[in-house]
């Protein structure tokens, strides 16, 4: 968790700013506030960082996902193509905004394929709701291909991929709306919260006015303001974002520092015969979050996962068993087991979600293991760490041999 590796007296002072003025409240109030605006200057930084042209920061990464779905006209009945490897808030997101959501296959990239998707697609496909993994980025080429040869809509859910890059274009930015999130276990945080970032400026305004109950943001008295769509508070706090402000510029260095371990550990671990590492599409623009293993099988990979458990290896995920991150556990959607009904429940789904075929998607996840990379090991910790590493895969290896 690099974001969470580095707080100290900058992400004192941008609180300690807000604070003086007492204005928590990111709009308005422009008398009180001594002309303290740590929102606009948090998304200002994510522009800076990732090169878009517009940012808007809002109350979470999940929440950047609805406002992107929404800004990009998804809605009652459109058909979206989803992985089935994903923190559960892009698929929520997606219900939630009255879609219906269609699984398709992942590939070695951690992420959707151009294959899967293609695959996928039906009459009543409206978009595509891209993830970028485990601090990777997708083939966007082929996507991007899939995408404009059958006129959809993609969106990017990046939220485990700020800072990563694809020759040259920040993850987020190739479609017409992106999302980052900066809870508390990402390359930055916040604590809570989230950044929409696009290049359409009509997409951006929707986004600003869907967020926070159709406020149009224009004059100076709030109560009067015209809502020209309507909305819901998704809005991010002035706490919130004096954080995400500090930490967004440390990105750079701690990008830097991921870097260098992770590659000090693949170097280790690549002299290890069977071990074998995801596909990153574009290397030199891996934010390096984590280190994603391939063992041989899923047999493999799980006396792997016991060997680090016995030796007390911690700070990685075996996805494939995790409640949250891979559909297998998400019995739930299976089920049909909501609060109040969806679109899934009455207008009904195009894939029976009990009864899905992901052969390729479960393959892949049934093999990966994914490390935690820190930004502040030592030379020291890094050596100790492919060492216990090494030998606990080495372990695994030999009882499966």
């Amino acid at each position: 968790m690099p974001g969470t590796e580095l707080f100290g007296a900058d992400e004192k002072r941008e609180i300690n700013d807000v604070l003086e003025t007492g204005m928590l409240f990111r709009y308005n109030h422009e008398a009180q506030r001594n002309n303290v605006w740590k929102a606009r200057e948090f998304e200002a930084e994510v522009c800076k960082l990732t090169g878009a042209k517009y940012a808007h920061a809002v109350s979470s990464g999940s929440a950047a996902v609805s406002c992107a779905l929404a800004a990009a006209g998804i809605g009652a009945g459109d058909e979206v193509i989803v992985p089935p490897f994903t923190f559960i808030a892009t698929i929520e997101a997606v219900i939630f905004a009255g879609a219906l959501p269609v699984f398709a296959e992942i590939d070695e990239t951690l992420c959707l394929s151009a294959e899967g998707i293609r695959k996928a697609i039906t009459a009543k496909t409206k978009a595509v709701c891209l993830v970028h993994m485990c601090g990777q980025m997708a083939n966007m080429d082929a996507i991007t291909q899939v995408i404009k040869e059958r006129n959809l809509v993609l969106i990017e859910d990046a939220g485990q991929a700020m800072a990563a890059s694809y020759k040259g274009i920040s993850t987020g930015l190739f479609g017409v709306a992106g999302t980052y999130s900066f809870d508390f276990f990402k390359i930055a945080t916040a604590g809570e919260g989230g950044v929409l970032v696009t290049n359409n400026a009509a997409v951006y305004k929707t986004a600003e006015v869907f967020s926070d109950h159709g406020h149009d943001h224009i004059g100076n008295n709030r109560g009067m303001e015209k809502h020209p769509v309507l909305g819901f508070n998704y809005r991010i706090s002035e706490l919130h974002a004096a954080i995400g402000l500090a930490q967004t510029r440390r990105v750079p260095k701690i990008l830097e520092a991921n870097k260098k371990n992770k590659k000090y550990l693949m170097q280790e671990l690549g002299k290890i015969q069977g071990l074998s590492f995801a596909a990153i599409p574009d290397p030199d623009g891996d934010s390096a979050t984590f280190l994603n293993l391939f063992l041989p099988d899923a047999s493999a990979a799980q006396k792997t996962v016991d060997e680090f458990n016995k030796n007390e290896i911690g700070g990685f995920n075996y996805w494939f068993t995790n409640m949250y991150h891979f559909i297998n556990q998400w019995d739930h959607i299976k089920d049909g087991e909501v609060a109040a009904k969806t679109n899934v429940q009455l207008l009904g789904a195009n894939q029976d979600y009990k009864n899905l075929s992901l052969p390729k998607s479960q393959e892949v996840m049934g093999r990966l293991i994914s490390f935690g990379i820190r930004c502040t090991w030592t030379e020291d910790e890094l050596k100790a760490l492919a060492g216990k590493m090494s030998k606990g895969i080495k372990s695994a290896l030999h009882q499966t041999a």
